[in-house]
């Protein structure tokens, strides 16, 4: 079994490799977390709170988490950085610049959004609920 290298004992073809798989990676995982934002804002604009929602909101909110736990850094950065990208970003080659340097801008109304709409959802139905008195 073949031993893993530190980066610096890469050669710069296998560096240069494996910085374009750490930024593809980064791009599947970003649209899969970004898909998971967009179905979460379309139920909650759609009057639907389900299971679904929920799995694709605790998608979101283990990314925003691990991001807020990163000091607010993608934690792929370092791994970048490390394999040769100046800037340590993970962004920059497979998404528009000016929008991978906003994404948290773009980022946080959507979630406040999506945790909005669903907490009026979750209030409609509540008093949509009628209570009655159990039969004698």
């Amino acid at each position: 079994m073949a031993a893993l290298k530190a980066p610096g004992e890469l050669a710069e073809a296998e560096r240069a490799s494996l910085l374009r798989a750490v930024k593809a990676f980064h791009t599947f995982a970003w649209f899969t977390i970004e898909a998971c934002m967009v179905y979460v804002l379309y139920a909650g604009a759609r009057g639907r709170t389900d299971r679904r929602v929920g799995l694709a909101a605790g998608v979101v909110t283990a990314e925003t988490l691990v991001f807020a736990a990163n000091g607010f850094h993608c934690p792929l950065t370092a791994v970048a950085r490390d394999l040769g990208d100046e800037t340590g970003s993970v962004t920059d080659i497979y998404l528009p610049q000016w929008f991978a340097r906003n994404l948290p801008g773009i980022h946080v109304p959507l979630i406040l959004a999506a945790v909005l709409l669903h907490w009026r959802n979750h209030r409609a139905a509540s008093h949509t609920t009628v209570h009655h008195a159990p039969p004698r």
